[in-house]
This record gives C-alpha cells, structure tokens and sequence, in this order.
C-alpha cells in the first residue's frame, strides 16, 4: 500500500492534470453546466402536462417538482457517460488535424489543445444526444404508450421510463 502511494506522491503537476484530462470526474464547471441543462429539459414536459395533459401546475407543483429533479439526476448521468466516450473518440480522430511535432512545446500545445477542442465537442454532442432522445422516448411514452392512464400516472411513468432508459442507453459503449 506504501508502494502505490508513494507513487501518487511522485507525480507531478503535469501529471496530474493529464490524468484529471482523462478521468470521469468531472470540473465543477461541468457539473454545474450538465445539471442546469438536466433541469432544464426536465422541466420541459411540465408544459406538455399542463397544456396537453391538463395537470394544474398549482395543485400538481410537488410532483412536478420531484419529477424534475429525479429526471435532471439521471440525465446529468447520461450526459456524463456520453461525454465521456466521446471525448476519446474525437480525441483519437484529431490526430490527422493535427499532425504530430518533433519539438516539446508544439507537441504539449498540440495535445492542450486537441484536448480542449474534445471537451467543448464531446459535451455539446452529449448535451444534443441525450436531449433529443430524452424528449423522444417521452413524447412515445407519453402518447403511445400510456396515453389511457391517469394524467399523474402518464407523468411520472413517462418521465421515470424517459430518463432510466436514457442513462441505460448511455452506459453502453
């Protein structure tokens, strides 16, 4: 065990920021950017029940919100696995943009910003993906599917179904 951490010691700043580059976690930027999009399109349907569905927001407001905030949770989940896998793909095709340099510096600058370019496009890809899929399967769901039930049963299986189907879909490679 003093073996492993002893090797955590010894690396450096640049290191660590390279692992940081390609690890899951995500800055607090990202999070922050990932769950207010979530919200956001969580909160989308709440008009769909309330014009469509007839569910009075006033009497309905602590299902709505319950249901948003479960919702926003799983696709903030979906969002991060998307970005993820994507990051490395676009990563991988960047090499033929840009040709690897024989010094140092071009080759650090290079990888900055082959990484930069990665992020901004794997996670406005996985914020279009997931939206449009999430807003699918639930207009389907909603519909389709469970179009006799209940308004409140419509709302909560659609939006239960919508989101858990995609954070399953977004956990396969």
């Amino acid at each position: 065990m003093s073996a492993k951490s002893s090797k955590s010691k010894n690396l450096s700043q640049e290191e660590e920021a390279l692992l940081q580059d390609y690890s899951r976690d995500l800055s607090t930027k990202s999070s922050a950017f990932f769950y207010g999009n979530a919200a956001i399109v969580s909160a989308v349907p709440i008009w769909l029940f309330w014009k469509i569905h007839q569910m009075e927001p006033t009497n309905n407001y602590i299902y709505f919100i319950l249901g948003t905030l479960f919702t926003a949770y799983l696709i903030s989940f979906a969002y991060k696995n998307v970005k993820f896998v994507l990051k490395h793909k676009i990563f991988q095709n960047l090499d033929n943009v840009f040709p690897n340099e024989k010094e140092k510096k071009n080759e650090d600058r290079s990888l900055k910003k082959k990484n930069e370019i990665a992020e901004y496009e794997a996670t406005t890809y996985s914020i279009f993906y997931n939206n449009s899929l999430f807003l699918f399967i639930l207009l389907v769901a909603s519909f389709v599917i469970f179009k006799n039930f209940t308004p409140l049963f419509n709302y909560f299986l659609s939006m239960s179904i919508a989101s858990g189907l995609l954070a399953l879909f977004s956990t396969s490679k």
